[in-house]
């Protein structure tokens, strides 16, 4: 199986090239620290599989670089040249396997959007991203828990709970940058309530960053 890699910090294709050079099977074809060049060696190499990260410095991110790199695939740019006789990446490659911190709905379903066959946390064991390497080569999806569990609960139509009037407005002044105390002051309340109203936000919204309830709220369109 013939990988490239895409993150743009050195120190972490290096520890990524150490891991996969000691797992049977899997060769690291290239490398790239930002999403464009990912795009020019995805198509330039022919790899079975892309591990993309999503935050790339600037320039192109991972969820477009991915994007571009499934739609050479479809127009027949990227097929990889893959040997394995088992049918791993014997078509519609090169996938490409989400390898990142971020676990947000916001990113999972961006990612998948944009044609990730996979997405996968790097809190995982090296085992576990062998086998969603092997997974994504041949096309079959691989989820690491905690994600999957969020995929699942959406496809079975969980529906969060509805946000409050007020909580609707806060969640408003966030999406305009305002700080806690600049909240508190343009609605007129404490800033004790307005921590209070963003923990539950985050609840509703499945998310743990100010950033992550803004993107999730313009997906979802819950913004004024």
């Amino acid at each position: 199986m013939r990988i490239l890699l895409c993150d743009d910090h050195a120190v972490v294709r290096a520890g990524l090239l150490a891991l996969l050079s000691s797992a049977p099977g899997i060769e690291v074809v290239g490398e790239a620290g930002g999403g464009e060049e990912a795009v020019v060696l995805a198509a330039r190499l022919r790899p079975d599989v892309v591990l993309m990260d999503l935050q790339l410095g600037p320039g192109m991110d991972g969820i477009e670089a991915t994007r571009r790199i499934v739609a050479d695939a479809a127009a027949g740019t990227g097929t990889p040249t893959g040997s394995g006789s088992g049918g791993s990446g014997s078509s519609g490659g090169p996938y490409v396997l989400v390898l990142t911190t971020y676990d947000t709905d916001a990113d999972i379903t961006r990612a998948i959007d944009a044609g990730a066959t996979g997405y996968l946390l790097k809190a995982e064991r090296p085992e576990e991203l062998f086998s969603a390497i092997r997974a994504a080569a041949e096309g079959r999806t691989a989820l690491s828990p905690p994600v999957a569990g969020r995929v699942m609960a959406r496809m079975r139509g969980s529906v969060r709970p509805a946000l409050t009037d007020r909580e609707r407005d806060i969640l408003g002044q966030l999406a305009r940058g305002l700080g806690n105390r600049e909240i508190a002051r343009a609605l007129f309340i404490s800033e004790a309530t307005v921590k209070t109203h963003l923990g539950r936000i985050y609840d509703k919204l499945g998310v743990d960053t100010r950033s992550g309830a803004v993107a999730v709220a313009k997906e979802q369109r819950l913004l004024p």
